[in-house]
């Protein structure tokens, strides 16, 4: 039996979720929807990291204040990415969310789980925990960016326009 919408509970903490609910409501849409436009965004970006290499001890990334080019520091533009990844995976996600995703959305988590293992070196877990990490990505970005990345793709569409682009794209 096929569904249309598949049903999961990420783990987010409690700002993110305040910015998930604040984004839905300024883009008169649900935060399902907005969670599935965010996962569509952040696929790509997740894509272009760089794979961190295998150590037989875990990596320490401490990072230099101010951004400089300390111990830890990026060195480049995937390298920035893999550390907003690892800091935002560090932090503790207390909050529960149902989400409904469409189910070519859902498809892509256990490659987005994969994507994050290979870049990270930890293992995500199950799909729900691929979609918090994902989302959680997301979310650490530039609230405005995120806002005017979501009136853009509404604009293009109607909200939850990512299922039906990825419907075309198949």
């Amino acid at each position: 039996m096929d569904c249309e919408e598949v049903m999961l509970t990420v783990r987010i903490a409690s700002a993110e979720r305040a910015l998930l609910r604040e984004l839905a409501r300024g883009h008169g849409a649900d935060m399902s929807d907005v969670a599935a436009d965010g996962l569509i965004d952040v696929v790509p970006s997740l894509h272009v990291l760089p794979v961190l290499p295998v150590r037989p001890e875990p990596a320490v990334l401490p990072v230099a204040p101010g951004g400089g080019a300390g111990v830890g520091a990026a060195s480049g533009p995937g390298d920035a990415g893999v550390l907003r990844l690892l800091r935002v995976l560090a932090r503790p996600a207390p909050c529960a969310v149902t989400l409904w995703l469409p189910a070519p959305v859902a498809d892509l988590l256990p490659l987005v789980g994969e994507r994050i293992t290979a870049v990270t070196g930890s293992r995500v877990g199950p799909a729900s925990a691929a979609l918090s990490a994902a989302l959680r990505y997301w979310l650490a970005g530039d609230p405005r960016q995120l806002s005017a990345g979501l009136a853009l793709l509404h604009r293009q569409g109607s909200p939850g326009l990512a299922a039906q682009r990825l419907d075309v794209a198949a």
